[in-house]
């Protein structure tokens, strides 16, 4: 429909993922066939097995993938559940609440939010800005039904700070406490809207931890994603001293040993399949 403009976020989403998974079961093959003998092994190859037993990604799964900081067990978990977050979409539409993490190009899916409100209301989206709503006391699974506009997402974490669930607002992370999740938030579209010039921070929000991007030829950065207005009783120079900001994903380190992978072949046409992945002991 004309209206929907997250039709066109999931297939440019899985025109990504599919291309991502064919450049794995590729190099896979002739990897398998190098190990056996059957085929020269040559310098990409060697390294690619290098990081392979080294638990790292592969450069070139790296050089195509979603931009990540895990090391090769954390990554491919992430990369089937990517993967079933979008298959879900296919076969049973559009969400009702989005998992923003999943996204391996998520300002165009602020951006297609942005054009449903645009489209329905008639207004052109360079008027447009986002309100954020924080959800605390809402869990995915109590929202079956899509906001009349706007988005809800979930899976961003904080680093130096936490949300207090009962004051309802910014708080000072607990001791040793590194990484706290983000509550359920409700992205809304206003039209010329002003931002408010207190009792918020306007949190960035970035892909991985790095905090460091190139401007991609989208006019997008490769990291940083959005300014989120955050709830605070402080002024928000608190926050930007203390280096307070979100994130999409954090570098979990696995304590399972990488000895060999296999993927195995799909059993269907790549229009978005799944990348099964089986650990084999040498």
């Amino acid at each position: 429909q004309y209206t929907e403009s997250m039709n066109t976020v999931l297939i440019q989403e899985l025109i990504r993922y599919n291309k991502l998974i064919n450049i794995m079961l590729d190099t896979m093959r002739q990897i398998k066939k190098a190990l056996k003998g059957e085929e020269v092994m040559s310098e990409d190859l060697e390294r690619m097995e290098r990081s392979l037993y080294n638990n790292a990604v592969p450069e070139v799964w790296a050089d195509k993938g979603f931009l990540s900081l895990k090391p090769l067990m954390s990554w491919m978990k992430d990369l089937n559940e990517r993967i079933d977050f979008l298959n879900k979409w296919v076969a049973n539409g559009t969400p009702s609440v989005f998992w923003i993490s999943g996204f391996f190009f998520p300002q165009a899916f602020l951006t297609g939010t942005l054009q449903n409100y645009a489209r329905s209301h008639q207004i052109a989206i360079d008027k447009l800005s986002f309100q954020f709503a924080i959800l605390d006391d809402k869990t995915p699974e109590m929202l079956p039904k899509k906001p009349q506009d706007g988005c809800y997402v979930y899976g961003m974490s904080f680093e130096g700070a936490r949300w207090n669930y009962k004051e309802h607002f910014l708080d000072d992370s607990q001791p040793k406490e590194l990484y706290t999740p983000v509550p359920m938030m409700h992205f809304i579209p206003i039209a010329d809207r002003k931002a408010p010039s207190s009792g918020v921070y306007n949190c960035p929000v970035y892909k991985v931890l790095t905090r460091r991007g190139t401007l991609s030829t989208t006019g997008h950065s490769t990291n940083f994603v959005i300014f989120m207005e955050v709830p605070s009783p402080v002024n928000e120079s608190k926050w930007i001293k203390a280096g307070v900001a979100g994130f999409l994903s954090l570098r979990y380190q696995s304590s399972i040993n990488l000895s060999l992978i296999h993927i195995s072949e799909p059993t269907r046409p790549l229009y978005i399949s799944y990348a099964v992945f089986c650990l084999k002991k040498k």
